[in-house]
């Protein structure tokens, strides 16, 4: 029996024994929880059930934001009630919707325990501990585990995987199962190899990503015995013979419907759409926006200077001598330069101040400065996504500018925070409503990466994509986040394409992919040619760059073709809006691509339902390519003697620098030779040199949030005899304050605003400075352990201002902290401080990103960083 006869024997044998079922509904306290289940995921635990029993290990596919974690709970709920499977259970699922989960099943099924298995190494440690305590306490007979349900995260599973690996899983479910698509990944290996779990389910909204090899790797890791290799899925599901020839049609279609039966079986897949026609689901409409934006003048003279940059490389893709991270990394410049020009070191002006001008500098930031004015004055609130983790911060900085209320979620936010930005954002919703008010943040800025799967925001009724992942699977999951149950408005999806550039390209080339999953997942089958599915990685970056030869360059050196004007991009975010309210003949779901440049022209707006309008594909025409580059060839030579004209400039300045740079040298030999006739030794610390290792994420460095004073560490923190430092911020006047920290430091030892005012008199205060001083009274210590201060200078101060004291300023506080973290590092020490940047009743923001700077240079190097909430005393 060949490869594709044994899978359709198998699930034959499968789909016989679910006609000799009782498929009647059952009630939901059968299931033991107390949610009222929809007909639909009565009839997903039904048929979950009916897979246990038969020992088969299966997919719930079900779309994204139709409640697979309710389903799977009211499964293992129904296992222990009925008594079918004792405990442990073990969850894993991303770290962003731990939380959710424990709050499911805390509220829908009191019969299990779960136990949250996340934190630092020793809170985990702790947590074993106690496991091992319950486990020896307890007679033979009696349940070994104090728990029924095990929830942690992907990456914990792999860190303590000899402890876990221990445990004879009775059922393992894995959530947001994409993360098992690489068959060739740690966490697939470890889980398939190590773990002892051999009754699993998977949960994914997306079972098909890019091609049939990821696909293939979730139904592997359900049933290896099964589905063999990967050699043999794709071979036969893969070669649909010669699409020329209608012989070749008909075995393609042949083989696409023998998949799709196979996967009736070991996947359940259900879609908002078909639940909505069949009656089912009742879930408000969603609108779908692309809006094209151009280039403004600062961006396309960068993305064009790349390109010349690049034109070495661009040549030698054409000769097909590329490498993959040559291709990658044109692809990742050229995308910086259409988000925004300043996450290119050196283009902001300098010094930098907020202004306008972080608007004007980017054409999506023009657009979406004008969308969010509208969605904010009409009530809206509004979930943006961006998939870098720099474009976050400039979108950060955009809403402290425009002071709109905002919660941050990315992969360095620590997880109590993400949880509290979460509920926050949420706690209107349970009110049933969208409406802002005043104490509500208006936008939730997220990763889309860290951000995308697993959350329920529904409080939001508008989704803006500022950046496009590689993935669309990837941005339709972050779609999810507000298009689902629970959601009682009208859904508008916004995304920020900027056209005639690798963007344009990216997108067209993210409508094929998902051309894939409506093939195999479809109800209907698209009579269409199969398109390749194996799809290289290195062959899809050729694809992407050789696609730029579409677009005509000549457009770009055009200075006009950037310019638009504000009154044409507010009329173009009100008709945007307005597509929330437009009236759908017959159906719920529309796609509009919208160009601003058009709508200036009088123009209106395009509607484009499905994919009809996107029959783009540049595929790999090598000829067009070569012919493209030639041209763009000749137009580079051609500005030759202006390059040459900059580069002497270029030659001039630099001269010019090394001449200041000599100067200010000779200057500070001369300051340092003054500073030693009068006896004055300077206590500010150097720039550190970061590790050679400095990406990589230390499990020991640590950030602790502690109630106490943190002028006395050892009251409150273990650490009597370990080196300390105690952090503080000051301000560039030279004149010690008073009250709060001024005072304890004062009280501790007089040389710390000695040593101060000193550094001060001698013209050794400066912005991003960090004077450390050694403690040399021991009159307040137990113990001879070593202490130290440092006063960090992040304010600047000027009496002729109505403010004299400037806030906190956020580089300066990175240089200080960066210095602080290299001192102790050096001297073996803990770092203790204040919390800053954070007043009760006022947003998070400054917090958040204090604490992420604190989280890098922990990990960095390896240090621990305590932050003591101080408990005042009525």
């Amino acid at each position: 029996m060949n490869y594709e006869n044994r899978l359709k024997a198998a699930a034959k044998l499968i789909l016989l024994h679910d006609s000799g079922s009782d498929n009647s509904p059952e009630s939901c306290p059968d299931f033991g929880v107390t949610a009222t289940l929809k007909p639909y995921q009565v009839e997903g635990v039904l048929w979950l059930i009916r897979r246990y029993h038969l020992g088969v290990n299966v997919i719930l596919g079900d779309e994204m934001g139709l409640g697979k974690t309710l389903q799977a709970i009211s499964f293992l709920s129904y296992l222990k009630v009925h008594q079918i499977s004792p405990a442990p259970f073990l969850v894993l699922c991303p770290l962003s919707v731990t939380d959710g989960w424990v709050s499911e099943i805390i509220k829908f099924a009191p019969c299990l325990n779960v136990l949250q298995y996340v934190g630092d190494k020793e809170t985990r440690r702790n947590v074993r501990r106690r496991m091992f305590e319950h486990a020896t306490e307890q007679p033979v007979s009696d349940v070994l585990f104090p728990f029924d349900i095990l929830l942690t995260t992907y990456d914990i599973a792999l860190m303590d995987q000899d402890f876990l690996s221990q445990i004879p899983w009775q059922y393992a479910v894995i959530d947001e199962a994409q993360r098992l698509k690489n068959p060739s990944s740690v966490l697939y290996n470890v889980l398939l190899e190590r773990f002892l779990i051999p009754r699993r389910l998977l949960m994914t909204g997306t079972p098909i990503q890019n091609n049939l090899s990821e696909l293939w790797a979730l139904l592997h890791f359900c049933m290896p015995s099964v589905f063999g290799t990967l050699n043999q899925f794709i071979s036969t599901f893969k070669d649909t013979g010669d699409l020329t020839l209608d012989h070749g049609k008909m075995k393609g279609n042949g083989h696409f419907k023998s998949l799709k039966y196979v996967l009736s079986v070991f996947l359940l897949r259900r879609t908002k759409t078909k639940l909505s026609e069949s009656g089912v689901l009742l879930l408000p409409p969603l609108t779908e926006t692309t809006v094209m934006v151009p280039l403004v003048n600062l961006q396309r003279k960068v993305y064009m200077s790349l390109l010349k940059k690049e034109l070495p490389k661009l040549l030698a893709l054409s000769a097909g001598s590329s490498n993959h991270q040559s291709l990658q990394n044109i692809v990742i410049q050229l995308r910086k330069a259409c988000s925004h020009p300043y996450l290119f070191p050196g283009i902001e002006p300098e010094p930098y101040e907020e202004g306008e001008h972080l608007v004007q500098a980017s054409g999506k930031l023009v657009v979406l400065d004008q969308l969010l004015q509208k969605l904010h004055d009409s009530g809206h609130r509004v979930l943006l996504f961006a998939q870098m983790t720099h474009t976050l911060d400039i979108l950060q900085d955009f809403l402290e500018l425009r002071n709109f209320s905002y919660e941050r979620l990315d992969g360095s936010i620590r997880a109590e925070e993400r949880f509290a930005a979460i509920r926050s954002f949420s706690l209107n919703c349970a009110g049933g409503s969208s409406q802002t008010t005043p104490n509500d943040a208006f936008v939730f800025l997220i990763s889309t990466r860290a951000g995308g799967v697993g959350l329920n925001l529904v409080s939001a009724d508008t989704v803006i994509f500022y950046e496009q992942d590689w993935n669309p699977q990837v941005d339709k999951q972050a779609l999810q986040r507000a298009h689902r149950i629970g959601q009682i408005n009208h859904v508008l999806s916004i995304n920020l394409v900027t056209s005639q550039t690798v963007e344009e390209v990216i997108m067209r080339r993210a409508e094929r992919k998902l051309q894939l999953s409506q093939k195999v997942m479809g109800e209907d089958y698209i009579d269409q040619e199969a398109e390749e599915i194996a799809v290289n990685e290195t062959s899809d970056l050729r694809s992407i760059i050789f696609g730029l030869h579409v677009f005509d360059q000549g457009q770009l050196d055009d200075e006009k073709s950037g310019e638009f004007e504000v009154s044409n991009v507010s009329a173009m975010a009100e008709k945007v809006i307005a597509l929330r309210h437009k009236k759908l003949s017959d159906k719920d779901d529309a796609r509009f691509l919208v160009n601003p440049m058009t709508l200036s022209n009088g123009g209106d707006l395009s509607i484009r339902e499905g994919t009809a309008s996107l029959n783009f594909d540049p595929g790999l025409d090598e000829v067009s390519y070569c012919s493209w580059i030639e041209k763009f060839k000749e137009a580079t030579h051609s500005g030759a003697n202006q390059i040459k004209e900059l580069e002497d400039r270029k030659t001039l300045s630099r001269d010019k620098s090394l001449k200041l740079q000599a100067a200010k040298k000779k200057a500070e030999e001369k300051k340092l030779s003054k500073w030693e006739a009068l006896g004055y030794h300077s206590l500010s610390v150097e720039d550190p040199v970061l590790p050679v290792d400095s990406d990589l994420i230390s499990d020991a460095g640590s950030v602790y949030f502690v109630y106490g004073d943190c002028t006395h560490p050892s009251a409150t923190v273990n650490c009597i005899s370990e080196p300390t430092i105690i952090f503080s911020c000051v301000d560039d006047s030279g004149s010690w304050g008073h009250g709060g920290m001024f005072d304890a430091l004062a009280k501790l030892s007089e040389s710390i605003p000695s040593a101060y005012e000193r550094a001060s008199e001698f013209g050794d205060l400066h912005l991003g400075d960090v004077h450390l001083i050694k403690l040399d009274d021991n009159k307040q210590q137990s113990d001879n352990a070593p202490q130290w201060f440092a006063l960090a200078v992040v304010q600047s101060y000027n009496p002729r201002r109505k403010v004299p004291r400037s806030k906190i300023s956020l580089p300066d506080l990175e240089n200080c902290i960066s210095k602080a973290s290299s001192s102790a590092a050096q001297h073996s020490a803990s770092i203790h401080m204040p919390r800053i940047g954070y007043q009760d009743g006022s947003d998070r923001s400054e917090w958040y990103t204090v604490e992420r700077l604190l989280r890098k240079y922990a990990s960095i190097y390896n240090i621990k960083i305590y932050v003591y909430y101080y408990r005042r005393t009525s």
